[in-house]
């Protein structure tokens, strides 16, 4: 039903994202930072660097809008796709690749609504431990060559701001388009993922079916979704990179800024070269591979089908 596949999502993308946010945020930071002041060199120190400069809880900056809107999200990506995916084999044959593409475009299509304003505000919570820690090294580094007379400057206090404060800012600045920026490239991103993710998990899936009329064994679906999500997500790291550098608000120092996904591409490759559109590309693929595994054991579980079970029956 719609409902235990809604609840399904949900539930899925909770468990999902509570494990291998961290990661994440590593993926934002890296992705985010130009040929200017680099502040980490590899996932590893990126997170050992967060740890030291803010804490344990500094990995799990912007979780809570990550956490609030991950449910509606995954859940209508997976009900989506097996919505579209049923009313395509209403003949009752087996889908084509085509069919099951088209199913997974309608689904990708479909979560943006949710997607952009949840990835828009996260990577401000998410990358502003960067620029705060930039900033605070380039003061050093400017204390360090001023004369000794001219005595020490106070280090700069990063102000935390709150999702809350954002999202009020930006609508009271550009109204509901500013929670939207980045739409297009996020589109660019989410379709072909769907595209490449769902047929490839329900092929994969169904080689270890030794019966069609059984499901796979949770295993099966585990590893499956594994494959299918972090081969999806090196696919489309390219437009990842594009989303994230566009829906970034604050900028290091000397950073580029962009106007739009094509003066964006455009910098990317002269200044830094193809091989950044690849930045993050292995935190990417660690973070979705274990996220749509999960999802898909959830799935596989029918937990949502067990708490609506427990649901009082109404009376005949």
């Amino acid at each position: 039903s719609l409902p235990a596949k809604l609840i399904n999502g949900g539930i899925a993308g909770l468990i999902g994202v509570t494990c291998v946010f961290p990661i994440d945020l590593a993926k934002t930071r890296l992705q985010n930072q130009q040929n200017g002041q680099r502040m980490y060199t590899s996932l590893s120190d990126c997170l050992i660097k967060t740890i030291r400069s803010e804490g344990y809880f500094g990995m799990y900056r912007g979780a809570a809008v990550n956490l609030t809107l991950v449910t509606p999200e995954k859940a209508i990506k997976l009900a989506a796709n097996d919505f579209f995916r049923h009313h395509l084999s209403k003949d009752g044959k087996k889908l084509t690749l085509m069919k099951e593409m088209l199913a997974g475009c309608g689904a990708g299509t479909c979560q943006v609504i949710v997607t952009t304003p949840m990835e828009m505000l996260k990577i401000q919570l998410q990358d502003a431990g960067r620029i705060a820690a930039q900033k605070k090294l380039m003061a050093a580094q400017a204390q360090l060559s001023s004369s000794p007379a001219a005595g020490a400057a106070e280090p700069a206090v990063e102000t935390r701001t709150t999702a809350t404060q954002i999202t009020r800012e930006l609508l009271r600045s550009k109204g509901i388009a500013g929670l939207y920026k980045g739409l297009g490239a996020t589109l660019l991103r989410d379709v072909p993922f769907s595209i490449v993710y769902f047929p490839l998990f329900a092929n994969l899936n169904k080689l270890g079916q030794k019966d069609p009329n059984v499901k796979a064994p949770f295993y099966v679906s585990f590893l499956s979704g594994c494959v299918a999500g972090s081969t999806a997500a090196v696919a489309v790291n390219p437009c990842d990179v594009i989303k994230t550098r566009l829906q970034s608000l604050q900028r290091g120092v000397n950073e580029d800024t962009y106007s739009g996904i094509l003066d964006c591409t455009k910098k990317i490759w002269q200044k830094e070269g193809p091989t950044a559109f690849f930045k993050g590309a292995y935190c990417r693929a660690l973070v979705i591979a274990p996220l749509f595994g999960i999802a898909q054991v959830v799935y596989f579980i029918g937990i949502a089908e067990f708490l609506l079970d427990m649901l009082p029956k109404p009376r005949a």
